[in-house]
């Protein structure tokens, strides 16, 4: 018996680049056997390799916005997801947003600081240009963060996030409900 496997060929360099260094990122986190590793145990191997914590923080995000996000400060990085998200699909957006973490990827600066303090008066604006700066779509950091994080699934054990998380410090609330306060109904259900 014959079985097909289809794979994509790599006819792009770009593409293939992106694939080689998401697989050396991967190799160099050196987690344990397939199948033997959380979303948490993963966590915690990515923060003793990067000397930070990771905290996962489920919030209610404004409609519109992204499922998740990276949030870095001065001592601890949070990853920020829907919460309202099926399971499985909060652990998709968990493991994209540990890719960007992973990859070191940077966010460019969207809005002055004069215009974040007005905006977001209780949030250091370093913080939010961070949060709000990511670049989407088909970047070349948004491919390779969703490439890491597809190769971080196939080697978790596939559990999904559990519910042990701290609460959301208040900081990341205050993002969360301002940014509600402008958002455009019509753009997500609400659940």
């Amino acid at each position: 018996m014959n079985v097909m496997r289809w794979r994509p060929k790599d006819s792009n360099p770009e593409a293939s680049s992106i694939r080689k260094r998401s697989e050396m990122q991967i190799r160099a986190l050196n987690l344990p056997k397939r199948g033997q590793l959380t979303i948490e145990g993963l966590t915690d191997c990515i923060a003793q390799r990067q000397g930070r914590s990771i905290q996962l923080v489920p919030l209610t995000l404004p409609t519109g916005s992204p499922d998740g996000l990276w949030m870095s400060t001065a001592g601890e990085d949070y990853v920020v997801y829907e919460a309202r998200l099926a399971p499985m699909h909060q652990r998709a957006v968990v493991l994209h947003e540990l890719g960007h973490l992973i990859c070191n990827h940077e966010a460019t600066p969207v809005m002055t600081s004069e215009a974040l303090s007005l905006l977001l008066p209780s949030l250091n604006p370093a913080l939010v240009r961070r949060t709000l700066g990511r670049e989407h779509s088909h970047s070349e950091a948004e491919i390779e963060a969703e490439y890491v994080g597809s190769l971080l699934a196939q080697r978790i054990n596939p559990s999904l996030i559990s519910g042990g998380q701290r609460p959301a410090p208040a900081a990341l609330q205050d993002l969360a409900d301002r940014l509600s306060a402008l958002e455009n109904p019509s753009r997500r259900r609400q659940g």
